[in-house]
């Protein structure tokens, strides 16, 4: 992997990214920071034949390994987790050191955000979970499903008004679980009403080196962004053809 944004300095030796420390959070004392990963072939396709991992790369899956592996808790709508069968996430023993020195659980929680909590809770995704698996919904939600996950053993976090959460108070109800360090997975349309809200602080995103056309969703295909809203360029790693480009809020 080869870093071509900052360029190195005249005369330096390049080596391999050290991917934790390029990806390192802000200090916990800065308050609760969102981090959006996704990936996107060159026409702008968030999946390919309905999944993302038809975009993805070796490379594209250490850097997903390292954020999650860096994070509190992933963020990620149902649709998506079902979409892509999602798994607890998993504790990773080459940065069990670094979780411990910095107060973390061994492996990040999972919260996924559903309006109609229609979610298998025999799923390993909440039964076998290395660190309890939250879901995150609105006040309204229909009571036998609400019922339903609490005999699960499933923790509800209740994060807006009616069915739906408002990413505000989402991120605010994180952080009064000691949640600083997100990292949101998407899907596309959870994704922008977070950056519509205004509370994505850093979009991570891998640009595939495929064309691939059809109907496919952008990374974000929601609300319209205010502004729209500027992001700055902190980086851009390259592998095999694939641009792993970070840009933070303005």
């Amino acid at each position: 992997m080869q870093q071509f944004y900052p360029p190195l300095e005249a005369g330096a030796t390049r080596t391999e990214p050290d991917l934790a420390e390029a990806y390192a959070y802000p200090p916990r004392d800065a308050g609760s920071y969102l981090r959006a990963n996704m990936v996107a072939s060159l026409d702008g396709a968030a999946r390919l034949e309905g999944r993302s991992a038809g975009l993805s790369s070796p490379a594209d899956m250490r850097i997903f390994g390292t954020l999650r592996a860096l994070a509190d808790v992933i963020v990620v709508g149902a649709e998506t987790a079902r979409q892509e069968g999602y798994r607890p996430a998993k504790a990773r023993a080459t940065f069990a050191e670094r979780r411990a020195a910095d107060g973390q659980l061994p492996a990040p929680a999972i919260a996924v955000v559903s309006r109609r909590l229609d979610l298998d809770f025999a799923d390993p995704l909440f039964t076998e979970p290395a660190t309890q698996t939250l879901v995150l919904a609105g006040t309204g939600a229909d009571r036998e499903r609400v019922e339903a996950a609490r005999k699960a053993g499933v923790r509800l976090v209740f994060a807006g008004e009616g069915d739906g959460i408002d990413p505000v108070r989402a991120v605010r109800e994180l952080a009064e679980l000691g949640l600083l360090r997100l990292l949101h997975e998407g899907g596309p349309r959870l994704l922008a009403q977070f950056a519509a809200a205004g509370v994505v602080d850093e979009l991570c995103v891998t640009l595939s080196p495929f064309a691939v056309g059809g109907d496919a969703p952008r990374i974000m295909n929601g609300p319209q962004v205010p502004g729209p809203a500027r992001f700055a360029p902190v980086s851009v790693l390259a592998e095999d053809g694939f641009l792993f480009t970070r840009y933070v809020r303005a």
